[in-house]
């Protein structure tokens, strides 16, 4: 393949080492470069074994990178004009990228197999010598008995299981113990319903529902159809290898104190619990809990978290936007024009461009694709930041069958969608393409019409929290825009938006100011005024749940000058001053509405002086109540009754019972 390495040298603004066979008849080369110690990057992933045992060798300290300019760029039917997007790759592999914190999952090897006739007990004898067994047959289990006995087989059927690799509990009904003395077929104990099993791994064979959503990505939980002794087989390989002790990424970074679920047992935002595939994230009062051991690392939580309570580690967002930036800023300086962003995952979306490169015509070279770990984990901010570093368009590649519910990825297109249209950028600049054929990926990728970029291209290097990136690059992305409009309406469910109220209806009660969690809508300590900061609210629904006059209302859009304005005076009234202090305690029509509706119509509030308790601030009221010894909830001018009264009353009676006769 050609290399130009003047495009190389203009965008990742070094001297690149060229060579013809740098891993082989030239790898002194690589040793005398390796020793240097200097930043090093070498544009091939296939011998990144040999280059970094001879960088070992050589005592280098840092580490070597590695970028793919031959499958994602070199091997291809215009791979002359390819120099431009093999700069963009390598700038983007010296982005550094943090280690992720990881979790420790352990398994001491104890299964349960769990199927309905003798082909889980076959697995059983594949697994003994490697694995504690238990076998689970469904009811009937009519099956014949083993000639020694090696491991315990059970009559049940599992009616829910929960935990991990390493900590599964399972419940399990109509359970049973065999019976030794069985002789032509297993015979079984007496019944119980609701029985336990614990174990760490559960190989499941029933070829019935599976027992936990999004099954695929629960660790420790292996699932194939009996009727297929391939599968069978597969899983039981997989299954004899879990034993020991386990690392696993953290995948989502999570802040209790910025979550917006709930407050006071009202329920907001539940963006992250509608969107979990596997059910690790779980409601804990006011805020949610993910429990590490379950995520299986889609983050789709922290694509959609509005406050960036949760955000995604593998990458970070603020990294992810920088590589983004890297590349696309190298492709342009190289002379690169109307770049794609091709994402992709390595299981799926790597195996298919290398196809594409070794038996197709490859990847257009205006085609920049880029890894990463989970396709649902890309959020608006690095669409924003994408299309602001100058973009063209950008394509999701997805497999044509999922391995998990993707409508997280699908919202946040249609959230990005008709900001870019809003915006002057146009319709189809985002899409996904969802295929496991090359030919198609091609097919699709060449049909993309020619678009141009941001006329003003960015260059910010994003730093920081979600929040805060997606702002700044919903910023920088406005100001790079064809026409950078002021607002855009959003569809429901944006995490952007403002807050409208029947101002008629507001007895400005203040509840909705207790509940906000991110102090979007504030009161005034002087005066009776309820405002609203639109910059700060994410949409999450409390203050409509909580409002207890139903006076609230979301309007979903994106005002990109919300930023740099002042809170808006949502309603405002005169304050009522206290008639013996003279100091503002409430909303004067408020108090003249209590006022109206009690004065001569309820007992209590017949006499002035009472009244005028309800017109008096807290302080007042209390000094009043000990100075005239103020019942407020004493009857007035209490008759007192003495023995006399009660017989005068009972001779009454009497005379009245006498006339009656």
């Amino acid at each position: 393949m050609p290399l130009d390495s003047a495009a190389i040298h203009r965008g990742c603004r070094g001297e690149p080492t060229t060579a013809t066979q740098l891993c082989r008849a030239e790898l002194g080369r690589f040793r005398a470069i390796a020793a240097a110690d200097t930043p090093l990057t070498v544009g091939c992933t296939q011998e990144a074994p040999l280059f970094s045992e001879i960088a070992m060798e050589v005592g280098r300290a840092s580490p070597v990178k590695f970028a793919n300019i031959r499958e994602a760029a070199g091997w291809s039917s215009e791979a002359a004009l390819t120099g431009p997007k093999m700069a963009a790759l390598l700038a983007a592999a010296t982005e550094p990228v943090l280690p992720v914190p990881s979790i420790s999952l352990e398994s001491d090897g104890i299964i349960l197999i769990c199927g309905r006739d003798e082909t889980a007990v076959e697995a059983g004898n594949l697994l003994k010598d490697h694995l504690d067994v238990t076998v689970l047959i469904e009811p009937p289990a009519t099956i014949a008995p083993a000639r020694v006995t090696e491991f315990p087989v059970a009559k049940g059927k599992v009616r829910n299981a929960k935990g991990h690799l390493g900590a599964f509990e399972v419940a399990i009904d109509d359970f049973a113990e065999a019976m030794p003395s069985s002789r032509g077929v297993l015979a079984f104990g007496a019944s119980r319903h609701d029985a336990k099993s614990n174990c760490a791994i559960i190989l499941d064979l029933t070829g019935g529902p599976a027992l936990f959503p999004a099954a695929d990505l629960r660790d420790g939980y292996l699932r194939a159809d009996p009727r297929d002794p391939a599968a069978m087989l597969r899983a039981v390989l997989r299954a004899r290898d879990l034993v020991g002790t386990f690392e696993k990424p953290r995948y989502i970074t999570y802040d209790t104190s910025l979550c917006a679920h709930s407050r006071s047992q009202i329920v907001g935002c539940t963006r992250c619990l509608d969107l979990c595939p596997t059910a690790a994230i779980m409601p804990a009062g006011d805020h949610v809990t993910i429990d590490a051991n379950i995520c299986a690392g889609c983050g789709q939580c922290a694509a959609a978290c509005p406050t960036g309570a949760a955000s995604y580690a593998l990458p970070s967002e603020d990294a992810l936007m920088r590589k983004l930036r890297a590349m696309l800023i190298a492709y342009r300086e190289a002379g690169g024009q109307q770049p794609i962003v091709l994402l992709h995952d390595d299981p799926h979306g790597a195996p298919l461009i290398d196809a594409l490169a070794r038996f197709g015509d490859g990847l257009p070279a205006h085609v920049l694709p880029l890894a990463l770990n989970e396709m649902t984990q890309l959020g608006l901010e690095s669409i924003a930041a994408a299309f602001a570093y100058g973009a063209s368009a950008m394509r999701f590649l997805l497999r044509a069958r999922p391995l998990h519910d993707v409508s997280g990825l699908l919202r946040t297109i249609a959230l990005a969608d008709p900001i870019l249209t809003g915006l002057g950028f146009g319709p189809g600049r985002i899409d996904t393409i969802e295929t496991d054929d090359p030919d198609l990926l091609l097919e699709a990728l060449r049909a993309i019409p020619s678009m141009p970029p941001a006329p003003r291209p960015a260059s910010f290097r994003p730093q920081g929290g979600k929040k805060g990136v997606l702002r700044f690059a919903l910023t920088e992305l406005h100001r790079a825009a064809p026409d950078p409009v002021g607002i855009i309406a959003l569809p429901e469910g944006a995490p952007f938006g403002a807050v409208e109220i029947d101002a008629e209806g507001c007895t400005l009660c203040l509840s909705c100011v207790s509940a906000c969690p991110t102090g979007a809508l504030r009161d005034d300590p002087e005066r009776p005024m309820l405002r609203f900061v639109e910059d700060a609210c994410v949409q999450c629904g409390l203050c409509n749940a909580t409002c207890p006059e139903n006076v609230v209302t979301l309007k979903p859009q994106i005002d990109f000058d919300a930023a740099r304005a002042p809170a808006r005076v949502l309603k405002e009234e005169e304050p009522f001053c206290c008639i013996r202090c003279s100091k503002p305690f409430g909303v004067k029509s408020t108090i003249e509405r209590v006022i109206a509706k009690l004065e001569g119509k309820h007992w209590m509030y017949t006499e002035s002086r009472r009244i005028d308790v309800i017109k008096m601030c807290d302080d007042c009221r209390v000094a009043v109540a000990a100075e005239q010894s103020l019942d407020p909830y004493g009857a007035q001018n209490p008759t007192m009754r003495t023995t006399d009264d009660y017989l005068r009353e009972r001779e009454a009676q009497r005379s009245r019972d006498q006339d009656t006769n």
